[in-house]
């Protein structure tokens, strides 16, 4: 029996999905924050030349209510039910369980590929402090910040993460080609941590994106998100970089 052919996608459709995982990829919403931001007097570094933490925590936490209401606006838009979507149908609480347990296991993963590039490509450490961490100078720091890696880092990101690749799923080549090309966007935009950072970033960011492929739910990426940045912020509060 030959194989059944897999139906044409419209070129409208197409055009009109990339142009939603273009706005929703951070970088316009970004921008488009920072002018508002740089209008109201908020500029994104002090005399001193290094980062603002006003200008950092109101662009994430800004940027975070921005893209996960236009995630939700255009699933809505398109007649698609948000929750089907980011949640599918396995239990919050059981997906809660999964990414508490794989957390350790994000961990082993960093620590392996920092392991890695420090081997075999130590010119990639081309940050010597990471600019965002420098920012954290007392414990009150750290809990605002803990507040932004729940809500910027586990939350948008993992829903923007699931959306682009339903999308891809949908209308743009498919599940595998989308988790590569995000993955290489997402690295790219921790760049200002280093070379080394970046491409951690970006195989932390293909795990929980293929943990949202195969399990079809934002739960367990979104917890061990969330987990394994907590964990980051409580380790370089007690014990520094």
């Amino acid at each position: 029996m030959p194989p059944v052919p897999r139906p044409t996608v419209p070129f409208t459709a197409r055009a009109g999905a990339l142009f939603e995982v273009l706005v929703c990829s951070d970088f316009p919403t970004q921008i488009l924050i920072a002018q508002v931001l740089a209008l109201a007097g908020i500029q994104p570094f002090t005399p001193d030349h290094s980062y603002s933490v006003t200008f950092v925590v109101a662009l994430s936490l800004s940027d975070a209510i921005l893209l996960v209401g236009l995630v939700l606006w255009f699933l809505v838009l398109h007649g698609e039910r948000p929750g089907d979507v980011l949640w599918g149908r396995r239990p919050v609480w059981r997906e809660a369980v999964t990414g508490v347990l794989l957390v350790p296991v994000v961990f082993l993963l960093a620590t392996l590929v920092l392991g890695l590039l420090q081997h075999f490509a130590p010119a990639l450490h081309n940050v010597a402090r990471n600019p965002l961490e420098a920012l954290i100078r007392s414990r009150a720091d750290a809990l605002l910040f803990a507040v932004v890696a729940i809500i910027s880092g586990g939350i948008r990101e993992e829903v923007q993460r699931a959306f682009i690749l339903h999308r891809f799923e949908q209308y743009l080549g498919g599940g595998p080609l989308g988790l590569v090309l995000f993955s290489l966007i997402f690295g790219a935009g921790h760049v200002i941590q280093g070379w080394d950072a970046a491409v951690t970033t970006a195989t932390l960011g293909a795990f929980w994106g293929a943990i949202y492929l195969v399990r079809r739910s934002v739960g367990a990426p979104m917890v061990s998100h969330a987990g394994f940045d907590l964990a980051e912020i409580i380790r370089y509060t007690l014990y520094g970089p």
